[in-house]
């Protein structure tokens, strides 16, 4: 990253606030008045212009103001943000709101929130399932060859399936076998029973065989078709967003994105392997409908593995001192409701 002397760093980190804060180009007057520094307007222009040479700012070809490019919005949060903690109001909101439940509705409660607390749109990755581990397995007898398979995550997902038998199994028989499969793997995600249970099952009697099988090559289908999906809420508020609203064709490519998922899917995916916020500003996102756009994330837990990210997506002219806590608060929270903590 190139160093800027401290003068310039402050004239880039106010015509950067002044720019979030306004949306007008930023002029040398203005920065001369807002910056703090007893500086004329001729050498506020000399620093504007070597910033400009060295690509933090341009000029729109209407005005003579500044505004700040993706390297200089990426300069400022990298080196020059501060910022601002929530208020205890907004952290009893996201408290009140991020309690533990059932998964499903905890991470639509958390994209709206993040929807609602920023004004851009907000989404969660739901948990990977193959990262999820097996709290509890029960076996149900719906008929002689009929029988309910319960499989209960960590996250405190519950996953009906039916498994048709080839005998009919006692009451007791089942509970032996969800004994034997709670006892020996609980806390095992499904790939990981299924290379353990193959030497261990020809150990057993070769009637519970079946069952037990049928029950784990079922549960990895379930986990199968429920693979990492996310919630977004609040995309219509880019609607409202000038800087993005101008373009109603990168606007329809942005849209075209969210139903698409998968490329959002691998860009969230990459702050799942992160540790805290990142922040992707434009182009860095690799996906071109975002290249007007920044993309704020955290990944979250359950029981203490990484499985999910949250984040929030808005023009590159958003304010990121209040986004990124929004953002890691919600993360934070989200751990705790899932892992099944107050």
């Amino acid at each position: 990253m190139t160093s800027l002397d401290q003068r310039s760093q402050i004239l880039l980190k106010t015509l950067v606030e002044h720019y979030i804060a306004e949306g007008q180009p930023v002029g040398s007057r203005a920065l001369s008045r807002y910056s703090g520094l007893q500086l004329s307007p001729a050498t506020v222009r000399n620093v504007m212009s070597d910033l400009e040479e060295l690509g933090f700012i341009t000029s729109p070809h209407t005005s003579a103001g500044r505004i700040p490019t993706a390297l200089g919005y990426r300069f400022f949060v990298d080196s020059l943000l501060t910022v601002q903690p929530l208020g205890l109001g907004q952290l009893q909101e996201l408290k009140g709101q991020i309690q533990p439940g059932e998964p499903q509705r905890v991470i639509s409660a958390a994209s709206q929130l993040l929807s609602g607390l920023t004004h851009f749109a907000g989404v969660v990755v739901s948990p990977r399932q193959d990262a999820l581990k097996i709290r509890q397995i029960e076996f149900v007898s719906l008929s002689d060859t009929r029988i309910l398979l319960i499989l209960v995550t960590t996250a405190g997902d519950v996953q009906n399936r039916i498994l048709f038998t080839k005998r009919g199994y006692s009451p007791s028989e089942l509970v032996t076998a969800a004994n034997y499969l709670n006892q020996h793997f609980a806390g095992f995600a499904f790939h990981e029973i299924r290379h353990r249970i193959q030497d261990e099952l020809k150990q057993l009697r070769s009637d519970m065989t079946e069952l037990m099988s049928a029950a784990v090559e079922a549960g990895s289908e379930v986990l199968e078709e429920t693979q990492s999906t996310y919630v977004i809420s609040g995309e219509t508020n880019l609607l409202d967003a000038e800087d993005l609203s101008s373009n109603m064709a990168r606007l329809r490519d942005l849209f075209k994105l969210f139903e698409q998922k998968t490329g959002l899917m691998q860009l969230l995916d990459i702050s799942n392997r992160a540790q805290g916020v990142q922040i992707f500003i434009g182009g860095e996102s690799g996906l071109s409908p975002l290249d007007d756009c920044s993309v704020v994330t955290a990944p979250y837990e359950v029981d203490g593995q990484l499985v999910g990210s949250i984040g929030v997506i808005g023009p590159t002219r958003m304010a990121y001192e209040r986004v990124i806590p929004i953002v890691d608060v919600t993360a934070r929270l989200l751990t705790s409701a899932l892992s099944g903590q107050n």
